[in-house]
Order: C-alpha cells, then sequence, then structure tokens
C-alpha cells in the first residue's frame, strides 16, 4: 500500500526549497524531525478539504478498515467523538423536543464536552448490581432494548446509542447485539473504540465496523504504530449516507486549522504496515500476552478477562506500579484495585520478562464495591459546564451543582456529570479516586 503523505513530505524536505512559509523553524532544529512538519504547501492537500494526498491516503484507510469512509485526525479520538455525534445530532428527525442521546455512563470527559457544545441532553445507561470499576459499564442488549422501547413509548427517541468498547480496563461490549437492537429501532449505534484500532486485524470479527456499528471512533495512537494525536473516525457502509457526505465539515467544526503533517504522516505510513506484515507480528504478540497471563495465573494473580492487547490485574495497583517501576516497566494505569498494562506488536521480548520478574506473588488488597451516583440534574450540561464556576474542596461541595467535570486522566471517566447535584455519595466517591477539588457552579 502507498504512502503519498510521506512520500510528498520526504521529497519536499530533500528538495532544499526557501521555505518562506509557516512553521517558523524552516525545517531545522534539534529534534530531528522539523524537515518533515510542513503546512498546507503547493501539493501538501489540505485536511478538511481532502482532495489530493490526504484524500488518497484515507481512502487506504477505509480499505484497510472495510468502511464507507475513514478520517484521520490529529488531536486524537476527543475530535472524533465530537464529530460523530454532531452527525447523528444533524441527521434527527425535526420537529421533537430537546435532542437526547443515551449512553453508557462511563463515557469519557469529552463525550460531556460534546454535549456541551453541541446543546443536547443524556440519558444514562448505568452498570448492573456488581461492577467494581469507574471504567466499566457493562449494558447487555435485553436493557438497551427495553430502555429504547421505554424511551420511544414516551416520546423520548434518542438521536443516537453512545458506549464505550473496550473501556480502560479492557472490558468489551457484546457491540453485534447491542447493534442489533439499535437497528431494529432505527437509532444509529456510536463506540469510543479509542482502544481498539487493532481489533480489526485479529483473525476474528472484533472491531466495531464489523460488528454492527454505525461510526466509532480510534485512537490509533494508543494500539497502532502512530505518533500521539492519530485517530480515525469510521463510518461504517450500513450508515446513513448522509454521515460520510457531511464528515469533514463536522470533523472541521472541532479540529484546528493547522493539523499536525507529522501525526499525518504517521497515520499514512500506518497504512503500509497494516497492509504488511504487522497482523501477524500482532498474531505473534498476542501468543506472548496470553503466555504472561497463565504465568501470572499460575502465580495466584487475578487476571482479568480483557480484549486481547491489555493485561490487567486486580491488585493493589500502586505496590504493583511500583514493583514494575523497579524492573523498568511503566504500567498504563494503576488504582487500589487494578494495574493496566498495554502492549502492542513493538513491544520487546524484555518488556515480558521484565513484568515476569516484578510480580512474583499476588499482592493483596480489599475490593470495594463501585457504583455511580445517580444524582439529580439540575442544570443541562451545557448550562453547567458554561456557567460561571469556582473550585471548592470536594468535602465541601455537598449540595453544589457540579460545573466542569473534574476527573484524573487517566481514565477520565466522571464520578459526577456537569449540571448535577453532588451528593455525600459522589463526595465519597471523589475521595477514593484521589479527587480533592471539584469544579461547581457560582452561585447556582
Amino acid at each position: 500500500m502507498n504512502t503519498p503523505i510521506r512520500d510528498f513530505a520526504a521529497r519536499y524536505a530533500e528538495s532544499g526549497i526557501s521555505r518562506l512559509h509557516m512553521p517558523g523553524h524552516k525545517g531545522r532544529g534539534p529534534l530531528g524531525c522539523e524537515a518533515l512538519d510542513i503546512t498546507e504547501v503547493a501539493g501538501a492537500d489540505a485536511l478538511y478539504e481532502a482532495a489530493g494526498i490526504i484524500a488518497e491516503s484515507e481512502e487506504n484507510a477505509a480499505r484497510l478498515f472495510g468502511t464507507r469512509r475513514t478520517l484521520y485526525s490529529t488531536e486524537g479520538s476527543s475530535q472524533c467523538i465530537r464529530a460523530m455525534l454532531r452527525l447523528a445530532l444533524a441527521a434527527r428527525r425535526p420537529g421533537r423536543g430537546r435532542p437526547v442521546a443515551l449512553a453508557a455512563r462511563n463515557a469519557h470527559k469529552a463525550f460531556l464536552y460534546a454535549a456541551a457544545l453541541c446543546d443536547f441532553d443524556v440519558e444514562w445507561l448505568w452498570p448492573g448490581a456488581g461492577s467494581a470499576s469507574l471504567c466499566a459499564c457493562p449494558v447487555s442488549a435485553s436493557a438497551l432494548a427495553a430502555r429504547l422501547d421505554a424511551m420511544d413509548a414516551m416520546d423520548d427517541k434518542p438521536f443516537c446509542v453512545y458506549v464505550t468498547s473496550p473501556d480502560y480496563l479492557g472490558g468489551q461490549l457484546d457491540i453485534a447485539a447491542l447493534a442489533a437492537a439499535c437497528r431494529a429501532r432505527g437509532v444509529p449505534l456510536l463506540v469510543d473504540n479509542a482502544h481498539g484500532a487493532y481489533l480489526k486485524f485479529l483473525p476474528e470479527a472484533a472491531h466495531p465496523m464489523e460488528l454492527g456499528a454505525d461510526m466509532c471512533c480510534d485512537s490509533a495512537h494508543k494500539t497502532l504504530p502512530v505518533l500521539t494525536g492519530g485517530a480515525y473516525l469510521h463510518i461504517s457502509k450500513r450508515a446513513d449516507p448522509c454521515f460520510a457526505g457531511a464528515a469533514k465539515r463536522a470533523m472541521a467544526l472541532f479540529g484546528s486549522t493547522s493539523p499536525s503533517y507529522l501525526v499525518l504522516q504517521s497515520l499514512d505510513c500506518a497504512n503500509a504496515a497494516l497492509a504488511g506484515d504487522w497482523p501477524a507480528r500482532l498474531a505473534a504478540c498476542r501468543g506472548r500476552v496470553d503466555a504472561l497471563k497463565e504465568t501470572l495465573r499460575g502465580r495466584g494473580f487475578d487476571v482479568m478477562r480483557t480484549e486481547p492487547m491489555k493485561l490487567t490485574l486486580r491488585t493493589d495497583g500502586p505496590r504493583a506500579a511500583a514493583l514494575l517501576r523497579a524492573e523498568g516497566v511503566e504500567c498504563e494505569y494503576a488504582d487500589g484495585e487494578h494495574v493496566v498494562l498495554m502492549v502492542s506488536p513493538d513491544s520487546a521480548p524484555e518488556d515480558f520478562r521484565r513484568v515476569a520478574a516484578a510480580l512474583t506473588a499476588p499482592l493483596p488488597y480489599s475490593p470495594r464495591p463501585y457504583s455511580p451516583p445517580r444524582l439529580a440534574r439540575a442544570l443541562s450540561i451545557r448550562e453547567a459546564m458554561f456557567a460561571p464556576d469556582e473550585l471548592v474542596p470536594a468535602r465541601e461541595a455537598v449540595g453544589r451543582v457540579c460545573a466542569a467535570p473534574t476527573v484524573s486522566c487517566p481514565p477520565a471517566v466522571p464520578i459526577a456529570v456537569s449540571g448535577e447535584v453532588i451528593t455525600e455519595e459522589a463526595t465519597a466517591a471523589f475521595t477514593r479516586f484521589g479527587i480533592s477539588e471539584i469544579s461547581v457552579v457560582r452561585n447556582a
């Protein structure tokens, strides 16, 4: 598969042309990549009016992922989340009340920012009893179907269903079953697949575009050989054709007019890798991950069932992270009950040996059941997020209205959503997850 963006940038770097245009480094600098860092010069195409090398590269990606259209983002999945929600909202039938999305409660804060910017309300799908993580929200197809039917009976049909899969711990939903429930009721399914771009390249069907979702975002940089910020917005061949037609405009609405050509080149080069030996390398890596999981299970560790490229242990996360760091390993995420490791085909054999050397025996921890607090809504998300706000100590926030969601990143999953009234239960959750200050609406 060709790499038109990378090839153009390489030719431009070698041309010796006088760069009397942005950026100011003029192709020279201490990082060594400046010569390839260009702007929309003649022949370089333009991301949001793509008709040349960028359009060609995006078409390559669409063929790889089997989509109607795949668009590049240089600003991560956050830009794609906002764009796909805007697309679904624009296709909503006019003449009804305020628009509402039906979303799983473990949504990333980027979803809330999209709700504020696009001005829609959210009804939440809640995890069942026994869910023990802020990051997870198991949703069954039967529960989703019942909720959609109930909303339709109240003339409150959502303009989309929005779920996160895989979640931050690696848990996966039955996307095929959820998609069937949505399709039977004429509601598009949108998936935050930020952690699952690689799923397309497994032997079994595992990517949302294969399983029936209408649109999804992939953070290419999380699991593929792509620079930080590289992401995809995928639009399915099953989806309303209007989504593909308006997609560039939606992306432009939320994107910088100065997208990174270094990130675009990285996405472009990834096409060649994914069309080459990368899937075979992924299969080999999967085998190494499975072997490491079995080793740790044999030592008594509680290894969670996850998507293949995550290793998630139920354990004393901070202590496990310290042991790993002492062996030269930095984990992705750790909390009081989990530690998460992310691997890829570019992980070295030494990485696996270091993990095995660090984690020799189970670490005691105290499981603490967690259910997200169900809080009353006083303001819309948009009203609360754009209202004058102030930071207050979490212990003093009871009775106040949440303004901007105050969360750690990772995992960037809010405990209280903008517009909700904070309760004692919520402040206890803030303390549990190390959140000491809360943004609240001033004088609400």
